[in-house]
């Protein structure tokens, strides 16, 4: 519940504190004083939208501060899934900079707006008048019903399956557009794939064709060049071999006679057998020359064939080609398989329809379960506020359709008066008899759900005498559970409030300040007694709001 609302620098109100406690708490105030001030600052700190003209000194910051107690509201999973430290007394801080800049934390913990509203619904429902239209909006209609039928966990699992069978219909829409521009190219593609298929590439295969070819069509310059080096090499009187020989001989002669001689030999005698090597491998290349028309034109066809591929496909070079050739195989398969790969989505959208359709069935029952006791509770409610012929006409339409929250569609119809027909509530229900339905509504809700607190905002209007007392008594038993702060112009309700509390305007150095404090006992008599009369307040005002308060 709210326990503490710290106000600074906002509109009217210069600094401000006030501890709110459990039960009924009562907030009055002449029109015009500033209650919609306070609304407006728990609506900022709650995540409303803010602007620079908040500020009531615009060179100073604007912080507004709720201190709410949430122990025994189960709300530590909510906290962990938006990864906030839980506080058993949460503090939520709203500012707004003199820039227009707005900052949110909770427990001191920046969070953004979303965050906050998400709370908010955890915490604190704000009615005020204008907020009676909710009752035709059907998303409101079917809350009212599901909150009775006991309904969340089983529509938690329901938007759970909702949301996965959109996604699935969503993949199976872009698998068929997919194949559908797919198809228009497949023949294409076939071809394109089949030709690079054909071609068998190979990633170094162009380099040591063209390695070959540049030795075929030299080949009479290669066989000249070697055999004139095998006659260097070899020549029985000039060869290198024959003179390395000669060398060898002379200094393995001397070699004996100094270490200086010996690895001049030795040095000598490797050289001697690399060139015998060297020798040996001209002797096998030479012998390997030879001239083939018929191979120089088979390379120079495979490298043309290379050559037109790549340009075809955009390519530099082999390796090119083996990503063009992996990307058509990849959409040739892609259209081959497609129809498998559809099949197979269908009949996963299938399954987690049949699932979705067994938890939309079990909504459907316990609302229509549900249906009879909402309609007793709230004609019995609203006979209590003097509207003793109100009917509703509440009934579930199943349908083959996937809603948000179910499958079902909501008549939600009223009639004010015996024998009248029965319409939507906005055409046929005044704005007292609205009012009053709403109060029945939070009533319903406030015992079928576990909101620690509830703001009325002159939901009152348009009532007065033993209506306004039938009033009172239900926002007293709803106190019973929760926290029910109350704005109020009338005096049969201001009485039967826990702990009372007055707006006012005050002049301090000519600028005009909202004010909020609690009454005593002797301030309550006196309020009352003005809201009674007015501000020529009689004995028999004073005598009748002590009987009132008693």
């Amino acid at each position: 519940m709210l326990t503490q609302l710290s106000i600074n620098n906002y509109a009217l109100i210069n600094q401000l504190t006030i501890d709110f406690s459990s039960g009924l708490s009562i907030i009055t105030g002449e029109t015009g004083a500033g209650k919609s001030i306070l609304l407006g600052a728990l609506g900022l700190v709650l995540g409303n939208r803010a602007d620079l003209s908040s500020l009531k000194d615009t060179s100073k910051k604007c912080v507004v501060e709720a201190k709410v107690a949430i122990a025994t509201y189960n709300l530590k999973d909510f906290f962990e899934e938006v990864d906030l430290d839980y506080e058993e007394l949460t503090i939520i801080r709203r500012e707004i900079l003199p820039s227009g800049k707005s900052r949110a934390f909770v427990n001191d913990t920046p969070v953004k707006l979303s965050v906050l509203n998400e709370l908010r619904e955890k915490l604190i429902d704000v009615h005020s008048q204008h907020q009676t239209m909710e009752l035709s909006d059907n998303s409101f209609q079917f809350s009212i019903v599901d909150a009775l039928a006991k309904n969340q966990d089983k529509i938690d699992s329901y938007k759970r399956g909702f949301v996965k069978l959109n996604q699935l219909k969503k993949e199976l829409q872009g698998l068929e557009t997919i194949q559908k521009e797919e198809n228009q190219q497949y023949d294409y593609n076939l071809h394109l794939f089949n030709e690079l298929e054909e071609a068998k590439i190979k990633v170094d295969e162009q380099e040591e064709l063209e390695d070959k070819l540049e030795k075929l069509n030299n080949i009479e310059d290669i066989k000249l060049n070697l055999s004139e080096a095998l006659e260097i090499s070899a020549n029985d009187e000039i060869g290198l071999q024959n003179l390395l020989n000669s060398l060898e001989n002379r200094l393995s002669k001397i070699a004996s006679f100094s270490k200086e001689y010996q690895e001049l030999s030795s040095r000598i005698t490797s050289v001697k057998i690399e060139v015998d090597d060297i020798v040996s491998e001209l002797e096998d290349a030479n012998e390997n020359v030879e001239f083939n028309p018929n191979e120089i034109e088979e390379i120079n066809d495979r490298l043309q064939l290379l050559y037109n591929l790549q340009k075809k496909h955009y390519a530099s070079n082999n390796e090119g080609l083996l990503k063009v050739f992996e990307e058509l195989s990849e959409k040739v398969s892609q259209v081959e398989n497609a129809e498998e790969t559809i099949n197979n989505k269908k009949k996963e959208i299938d399954d987690v329809a049949e699932k979705l359709d067994k938890v939309a069935t079990l909504i459907t029952k316990s609302r229509a379960d549900a249906i009879p006791s909402l309609k007793k509770e709230l004609e019995f409610l609203l006979a209590d506020l003097g509207m003793e012929n109100a009917r509703f006409s509440i009934k579930i339409k199943p349908t083959k359709n996937y809603f948000a929250n179910g499958k079902d569609e909501l008549e939600f119809l009223f009639s004010a008066n015996k024998g009248g027909n029965f319409g939507e509530l906005k055409k046929v229900a005044s704005g007292g008899e609205l009012s009053r339905i709403m109060l029945s509504v939070k009533t319903v809700l406030s015992a079928n759900t576990q909101l620690p607190t509830i703001i009325f905002d002159e939901i009152d209007t348009g009532v007065s005498g033993e209506v306004s007392n039938k009033i009172a008594a239900i926002m007293q038993q709803m106190s019973k559970n929760m926290q029910v702060i109350a704005i109020t112009h009338l005096p049969q309700i201001a009485s039967k409030g826990k702990n009372h509390y007055k707006v006012y305007k005050e002049e301090i150095k000519g600028v005009t300040t909202t004010n909020l404090k609690q009454l005593s006992t002797e301030e309550r008599i006196k309020e009352i007694a003005e809201m009674l009369s007015g501000k020529d307040i009689s004995d028999s005002a004073l005598t009748h709001a002590k009987e009132l308060l008693n």
